[in-house]
């Protein structure tokens, strides 16, 4: 089973950068689809970024889409997500999860990492 740990959170004004990364233990990391996803104070966890095993199929939610760039690099066991042209509404704890691939939905995720906070300043 991959477990995961996030790190590459922090405070950062409006138009910033930042780049998380999402490192995986266990044998099984280069087979599997890779989310992340974001949860602010009283709001559902929702989808930002998916990447499958090889990276060949990305997938972005469009309020991110040509801000954030989601990759991979499966010898270091770790997924990146680079995030520029950052807004106050993308201040959440971020996650990445194991999943299925070309699903958006949290319930078809799991192996959550403790997530890493991101917090926009305007």
């Amino acid at each position: 089973q991959v477990q995961l740990v996030e790190s590459g959170g922090g405070l950062v004004q409006a138009g910033g950068s930042l780049r998380l990364s999402c490192v995986a233990s266990g044998r099984t990391f280069s087979t599997t689809t890779i989310g992340w996803f974001r949860q602010a104070p009283g709001k559902e966890r929702e989808f930002v970024a998916a990447i499958r095993r090889s990276g060949g199929s990305i997938y972005y939610a469009d309020s991110v889409k040509d801000r954030f760039t989601i990759s991979r690099d499966n010898a270091k066991n770790t997924v990146y997500l680079q995030m520029n042209s950052l807004k106050p509404e993308d201040t959440a704890v971020y996650y990445c999860g194991v999943g299925r691939t070309g699903s958006y939905s949290p319930a078809d995720f799991g192996s959550w990492g403790q997530g890493t906070q991101v917090t926009v300043s305007s």
